[in-house]
């Protein structure tokens, strides 16, 4: 019996030295166009200011911040919806929302301060958690900000989920390793707000994991026992 485990044993083994690096899987990515005049406008999120000028009444005018909820507060106002909204989509729902307390509402909506630009960085990575990031970098920075990637990072097979400004959640997965040599080549783009970065572990990892738990959790004890995966595989 231990004869026929041991073998079973050599054959996922032998199987782990013959995985190779998984193919490049990503020629273009699309939502990473340069930027350009064409590009949609910028949408509001919670955490940005808000600069408001009231023209017929500067009584009025202020700097708000964007509250958790998405809403900012004006005098005499109820509380207003502007998170996901663009400056122009903004103006026009204060304006309209001033029309039954002015005569002439006119005024003009701009970004004082943009809140925190945050990315989340996960997986195979030294220090994974929420950073900040201090502006246009890219995934292979972000990682690098995270602590870099572990031994078990795969590092071709990178995972970028983006929400667009539709709503629909969107994801890649990127070769990041290309990007050590040719950022161009590696087509990582600069991140945006929320984007969340996931490093998966590498083929060889998961197969040694999927053997550590096997042996020490399938197997029974006197097998498991019999293979020392901590002085075999670590």
């Amino acid at each position: 019996m231990r004869r026929s485990a041991a073998i079973m044993f050599a054959s996922i083994l032998a199987a782990c030295a013959s995985q190779g690096n998984p193919p490049t899987t990503v020629s273009g990515i699309p939502g990473f166009q340069p930027y350009s005049p064409n590009l949609p406008n910028y949408r509001i999120f919670p955490g940005d200011q808000l600069e408001i000028t009231v023209y017929s009444a500067p009584e009025l005018s202020r700097t708000v911040t964007v509250g958790p909820d998405g809403r900012i507060h004006m005098p005499l106002l109820d509380p207003i919806m502007v998170a996901n909204r663009t400056l122009p989509e903004i103006n026009q729902q204060i304006y309209s929302a001033m029309s039954s307390r002015l005569v002439d509402p006119s005024l003009d909506v701009f970004v004082a301060q943009y809140g925190p630009q945050q990315v989340f960085v996960g997986g195979q990575v030294g220090q994974p958690g929420i950073i900040e990031i201090p502006g246009q970098i890219d995934a292979l920075q972000a990682v690098i900000m995270a602590g870099g990637f572990t031994s078990n990072a795969n590092e071709r097979q990178v995972i970028l989920v983006r929400r667009q400004p539709s709503g629909e959640i969107s994801s890649w997965a990127i070769d990041v390793r290309s990007g050590w040599h040719d950022p161009q080549l590696a087509n990582l783009g600069p991140l945006q707000r929320y984007d969340v970065i996931y490093v998966p572990r590498s083929p060889i990892a998961q197969h040694n994991l999927f053997i550590q738990q096997y042996i020490r959790e399938a197997l029974p004890i006197d097998f498991s026992l019999f293979y020392d995966v901590r002085s075999g595989l670590n």
